[in-house]
């Protein structure tokens, strides 16, 4: 089966995608397209002109959640719990972490001192109720990885570049999270799913968004 995902290099949704691809050993492409000006044809088939698209069966499937669902069933083994209540659980904590990217994100661009730390603090209560749901696990459901670890991957990477430019730790008081981002970040298919100057790329994108964000990284 031919599949192509359409691409942002620094979109954390679209990184889901890859990572699940990865993993499940799929045969696809991708293809990277400037966002700020899309082009015709992909704006024929994102709804909401964003990423990722997959095209497969002559189709295009949007959503990262969608997507990854339908890779998981055509490809196997199947990275999903079998039992509906486990799987509908393991689907609510993807909206989650979906959730928590959003509230990354307005932190990483924030344009002053107070939205930065309500963005925060935010984080850090929500982080806390995350907590309070893992054991010691090495993935979210036990020993094997599910859609949750490629859905909070992305997360868990980010984090890393800002903290470690910030000099600051975001996981102290949470040692579970701060475990289970150290196995997803050494996952093969987690280093594999961004290009090797995505660091780069990522802090430069947002000193250029927030001049703010630009003097806290450059302290």
């Amino acid at each position: 089966m031919s599949l192509e995902l359409i691409s942002f290099d620094l979109c954390p949704f679209v990184q889901r995608s890859v990572i699940t691809l990865m993993e499940k050993n799929a045969d696809f492409k991708i293809t990277y397209i400037d966002l700020a000006a899309p082009p015709k044809w992909f704006l024929e088939i994102s709804p909401f002109r964003k990423v990722p698209v997959l095209k497969a069966e002559n189709q295009a499937v949007f959503e990262s959640a969608a997507i990854n669902e339908y890779v998981d069933e055509v490809t196997p083994p199947c990275l999903m719990p079998q039992k509906p209540i486990t799987k509908a659980i393991n689907r609510a904590w993807i909206e989650f972490a979906s959730e928590l990217l959003i509230l990354q994100y307005k932190m990483s661009v924030a344009d002053n001192q107070k939205s930065y730390e309500e963005s925060e603090s935010q984080l850090l209560v929500n982080l806390g109720k995350l907590e309070n749901k893992l054991d010691n696990s090495r993935y979210f459901n036990g020993e094997q990885i599910s859609l949750v670890d490629t859905a909070f991957a992305p997360l868990f990477l980010r984090f890393s570049i800002l903290f470690k430019k910030l000099d600051s730790e975001i996981f102290d008081e949470t040692p579970k999270i701060n475990k289970w981002s150290n196995t997803l970040l050494s996952q093969k298919s987690v280093i594999k799913s961004v290009n090797e100057d995505f660091e780069v790329k990522y802090l430069s994108y947002i000193c250029n968004t927030s001049q703010y964000m630009a003097e806290k990284l450059a302290n």
